[in-house]
């Protein structure tokens, strides 16, 4: 087989590890087109008897080459290359919710970061149970590594469990998975709730603080809607939760705290259709900082974790292959919204 005469050619150069001329001798087959996508390895054994490098060294090889992306292992089929980027160091999955604002500022940051040499495949799974399993069901054991933003959801565990702890790397909502897998979350009742106490003042100036709150279309998770309820009850606050915006019912004397950008966008719109003063007649919170809420109507007033920040440490955490595990801190950034 043309890829075991490759490797038995690399054999007598003493300048590569035994580790070093398996890798290069299926890479360089590959790039001679000895290989192409679709074709299977030859087996470990056979890889054994052949070349008569230990399993465990030929193990490792073919590992390396999956989390390159070049190799994917069939269950009771054995090996098969499934991509011809040999140029690549590493081939990754992020899954994110759905590529709003914020998101698409984390996945910038670490594209950035991470670099040429580090292909990234995005996937979103827009907090749906079902896509989130067909993702992943599609693309376990293609990937070097796994970055994660994932439904807060307990039946997601078994399917996440799935991959190898060391390739998997949860962001922004956190579920515990046990002390071997990494995380670089978010934590948001307390955070919700602290900055509403902080903001009592302000909230105090207008009649009612209505709560836009829907899992479906925002992805919110359900502890905001638990701190904002804590918060009416213990501060006696007149306040209301809904699940979604009426197209002209902004009203003189309500403080609107809006999760998703859309109803924000919805509310500022009638405002000005209206000519109701932010931050006077009307009251704006909003989840999620971006450079478009610094700037509209003298900024948004905001409580938000640093996603560029999150985004530095995803990458980071990548090179240096170690276990990550930080809650972000969040915090209140206030404008002349309120």
């Amino acid at each position: 087989m043309a890829v075991i005469r490759k490797i038995l050619s690399l054999t007598h150069n003493n300048n590569l590890t035994k580790h070093e001329q398996l890798v290069q001798g299926v890479i360089e087959s590959i790039e001679d087109g000895k290989l192409c996508v679709g074709d299977q390895l030859p087996s470990i054994n056979t890889m054994v008897e052949e070349i008569g490098y230990a399993r465990k060294t030929i193990f490792k090889a073919y590992e390396e080459l999956k989390n390159r992306g070049l190799i994917e292992s069939r269950q009771l089929k054995g090996y098969f290359v499934i991509s011809q980027a040999t140029n690549i160091t590493k081939r990754m999955a992020l899954i994110l919710f759905a590529f709003q604002s914020y998101q698409e500022e984390f996945y910038k940051t670490f594209r950035k970061e991470m670099g040429r040499r580090f292909q990234i495949d995005v996937f979103f799974h827009h907090n749906n149970l079902t896509v989130f399993e067909t993702i992943l069901t599609n693309i376990n054991g293609k990937y070097g590594m796994y970055v994660i933003a994932s439904i807060q959801d307990q039946k997601v565990i078994p399917l996440l469990e799935q991959i190898e702890p060391k390739k998997l790397l949860l962001v922004d909502r956190y579920l515990d998975l046990g002390k071997s897998i990494s995380y670089i979350s978010q934590e948001f009742e307390n955070v919700i709730y602290t900055s509403l106490v902080q903001l009592l003042p302000q909230i105090k100036k207008y009649n009612k603080i209505i709560l836009y709150f829907n899992e479906e279309s925002d992805y919110s998770p359900i502890s905001i809607k638990k701190a904002f309820e804590k918060f009416l009850k213990d501060y006696s606050i007149n306040g209301v939760v809904k699940n979604h915006y009426s197209i002209g019912s902004a009203t003189k004397g309500n403080l609107y705290f809006a999760l998703g950008d859309t109803i924000l966008w919805h509310i500022l719109r009638d405002s000005v259709r209206k000519k109701l003063k932010i931050g006077e007649d009307i009251g704006i919170l909003s989840q999620n900082d971006n450079v478009s809420k610094e700037i509209v109507f003298g900024g948004i007033t905001t409580i938000s974790t640093d996603f560029n920040e999150m985004a530095k440490m995803a990458a980071k955490h990548l090179k240096n292959d170690s276990v990550t595990q930080v809650i972000m801190p969040s915090r209140l950034i206030k404008r002349s919204s309120l």
